[in-house]
């Protein structure tokens, strides 16, 4: 089951982003739609730097089971990061990253 966290404090079409996030986690996979589950953690206040900038992040975190390939969760990370501007309402003073992981050996989901 795909576990995806999105951290961000630019406005985000949070529901639009998960829709267009979800296929493109089951092509580069092969999970199912339904095992794939988005939430989203407003983040109230970022420094970045020496804080002389406003600048706004939103991060993407993906955790998979353990099995997928490092170019496979490169070819991930890549598409997630093209996809994330079409759902911002501005890009520009935007800081944009993504991380796909493993889940530990311990997760479980019932």
């Amino acid at each position: 089951m795909p576990q995806i966290t999105v951290d961000y404090s630019a406005p985000l079409d949070r529901r639009g982003f998960a829709l267009a996030l979800h296929p493109l986690v089951v092509e580069a996979t092969g999970a199912s739609s339904a095992a794939c589950a988005t939430r989203f953690r407003e983040v109230e206040e970022t420094v970045i730097g020496d804080g002389a900038t406003d600048e706004a992040v939103v991060h993407v975190e993906i955790a998979l089971k353990f099995g997928r390939t490092d170019d496979t969760k490169n070819r991930l990370s890549k598409a997630v990061l093209a996809l994330l501007p079409r759902h911002l309402k501005t890009a520009d003073g935007v800081r944009l990253s993504v991380e796909v992981r493993d889940l530990e050996s311990s997760y479980r989901a019932g």
